[in-house]
């Protein structure tokens, strides 16, 4: 009898291959960003192109089409959105001597804190030294390339990574539908339309996912935005989008804005009055995404515990860096697929309807005998 026979061969080789493909991927995560980048970039992609193929457009043109539209839209945003942020920050620095000032004077003393005697602060030369350091950015962005341009080692990895995303998805998405027919064509005969059943809901599951939870986050971060800039935040737009950015993560992205806001805040007013606001806008953005828009763009097709989502985010980047973070999440929804499908599976077996457990209670034929049976 050969080893693969055996009743536990099989499950025991898949298990050995599903290990052993995690070691690999750990070992290869150093160079996996770009990959994965382009795969999630060529998947979300592939149905505008099938879309287009539909409109009687080339599967290249398609793409090409869709290459143009997506780094159109980006180049737009980046050169919108770059000056503006800039403006903001630099208000915001121009207004730390002021606020150092506060903390020292007015601050300070209404919350018991006692400075020692002569300490103060020279507000002019704070501010005139950040003057001259900001007005010098340039310098210090040149300072931080300088080492890198230096290194040709890290300078030519990090041409390489930004070059490779945009190739990998232009190959991934222009031959995407072959790559998923071959994959279908090499699995085991009897097993391939369960496989394609659980394919189909995995990719069903992942696109409402992924595409909801992109609304969420963009929905959350107009939300926030607009909210802090009603209240007069200077720091409106970056600090409102980041934290609909790390919103993704349950309780993070208002932790993440109550905070920055706050301080960002501070230091623009100097007063304790405008922090009420801004707990106000980060308070009715989580009710909104409670009640409305994770139930209304989401939904519960996909069904993370705000427990599974911290765990499977931390466990994914203590594995495998950043890559993990950005795979956490979508690996996490096609897993609850597959736990779904085993409990079904587990609810109608045999095992689970009849097994019996063994009978460790004492019987009375087992019972020690009494002091009058002795007798």
């Amino acid at each position: 009898m050969s080893m693969l026979s055996h009743p536990w061969a099989r499950p025991a080789l898949l298990l050995g291959g599903v290990l052993g493909l995690l070691w690999m991927l750990h070992l290869l995560s150093p160079i996996l960003l770009p990959f994965v980048l382009g795969a999630a970039l060529a998947y979300l992609g592939d149905p505008i192109v099938d879309r287009l193929e539909a409109w009687k457009l080339s599967r290249t043109a398609g793409v090409c089409l869709v290459f143009a539209l997506f780094g159109g839209l980006g180049l737009g945003m980046v050169l919108i959105l770059l000056p503006l942020l800039y403006e903001q920050v630099a208000e915001m620095v121009q207004r730390i001597p002021e606020f150092m000032l506060w903390l020292q004077q007015d601050a300070a003393p209404r919350v018991g804190i006692v400075l020692p005697e002569g300490a103060h602060l020279d507000v002019e030369s704070i501010k005139k030294m950040i003057t001259e350091h900001w007005s010098k950015a340039g310098d210090l962005l040149s300072q931080w390339v300088g080492p890198l341009t230096r290194s040709g080692g890290a300078m030519l990895g990090l041409a390489i990574n930004l070059f490779m995303v945009p190739v990998v998805t232009f190959y991934l998405l222009r031959d995407w539908d072959l790559l998923v027919d071959e994959i279908r064509n090499l699995l085991p005969r009897r097993a391939e339309p369960k496989i394609s059943e659980l394919a189909r809901e995995v990719d069903d599951v992942l696109g409402a996912f992924i595409t909801g939870q992109l609304m969420v986050m963009i929905s959350l971060g107009s939300l926030y935005a607009l909210g802090l800039w009603l209240i007069g935040l200077d720091l409106a737009l970056l600090i409102g989008f980041g934290a609909g950015v790390v919103s993704f993560i349950p309780y993070l992205g208002p932790i993440v804005g109550i905070v920055s806001a706050g301080v960002a805040m501070l230091i623009q007013t100097q007063e304790l009055l405008p922090l009420v606001g801004v707990a106000v806008v980060f308070g009715l953005g989580q009710f909104l995404e409670s009640v409305w828009l994770t139930p209304w763009l989401v939904g519960d097709k996909v069904g993370l515990h705000p427990v599974t989502v911290i765990f499977a985010v931390m466990a994914g980047g203590q594995l495998f860096g950043f890559v993990g973070v950005m795979l956490a999440l979508p690996v996490a929804a096609s897993l609850a697929v597959l736990v779904r499908h085993l409990r079904a599976h587990w609810l109608q077996s045999d095992w689970y309807a009849h097994a019996e457990l063994p009978d460790f209670s004492l019987h009375d034929d087992a019972a020690p005998e009494s002091d009058d049976t002795r007798a």
